[in-house]
């Protein structure tokens, strides 16, 4: 595990044609200065597993407009004029996949399972063409486990060693992609010196972290803002 103070430096060796898995629902828990580093970097054809894709102006969004995004897998296009756009054009691949099957799928390969049956999707257009079985008298549909090249996350603090927390619903797609990447980038808010963080609050351990980085002037946007009368 290797502590980076820039991220140029962090982000080497992502190429063109990389998987990347990215944290984050809807625009909370994002790894915001990693995206942002990703556009300088200007590397092509991704295909990017994430629930979302932002929103036009921020988070994934911005690599969309950069058209640097070939391939998305997720459960939701949100408020992303631009993904239904592209999406509706060709631009873009696209593969739906529900929000839970996706989360399982994600789990699923970081734990080293290739598939599993779940009744998400049967009856429906995805699950057409695609292998099933009846268990119990009830039919599953088969879906594979996802691992990536690269996972890209978001934690509140971490220490040198890699250990992370997550804050609150922060956390969200975040512990199950560090297991999943082959190689995990962790970003952020404060990095601590090994004992200074409680054992028992440990949400990701270091074994499934490469790389961190610490960044700051966060913008924390909000997606949707929604007030009363």
């Amino acid at each position: 595990m290797s502590v980076y103070s820039t991220i140029t430096d962090v982000l080497e060796g992502i190429e063109d044609g990389a998987t990347l898995m990215v944290g984050g629902f809807g625009l909370v828990g994002i790894p915001e200065k990693l995206i942002l580093g990703l556009r300088e970097k200007g590397v092509k054809n991704l295909t990017i597993i994430s629930n979302n894709c932002g929103v036009d102006d921020w988070g994934l969004g911005l690599l969309l407009q950069n058209k640097q995004i070939k391939k998305m897998i997720s459960s939701y296009v949100g408020e992303n004029k631009e993904f239904e756009r592209q999406f509706l054009s060709g631009e873009l691949e696209v593969e739906l996949v529900p929000q839970g099957t996706l989360a399982e799928r994600i789990r699923a390969g970081g734990a080293g399972i290739p598939a599993f049956y779940t009744p998400a999707g049967v009856g429906t257009p995805l699950a057409e063409g695609r292998e099933t079985r009846v268990f119990n008298g009830k039919e599953y549909l088969l879906e594979t486990g996802l691992v990536a090249d690269f996972a890209l996350i978001k934690a509140w603090k971490g220490d040198t060693l890699g250990n992370l927390i997550y804050y609150r619903t922060a956390r969200n797609f975040n512990p199950m992609m560090a297991a999943a990447g082959k190689v995990t980038i962790a970003e952020v808010e404060e990095i601590v010196q090994p004992g200074e963080l409680d054992p028992d609050s440990i949400h990701t351990p270091s074994i499934y972290v490469q790389r961190i980085i610490q960044c700051d002037n966060y913008e924390k946007r909000v997606e949707r803002k929604t007030v009363r009368g």
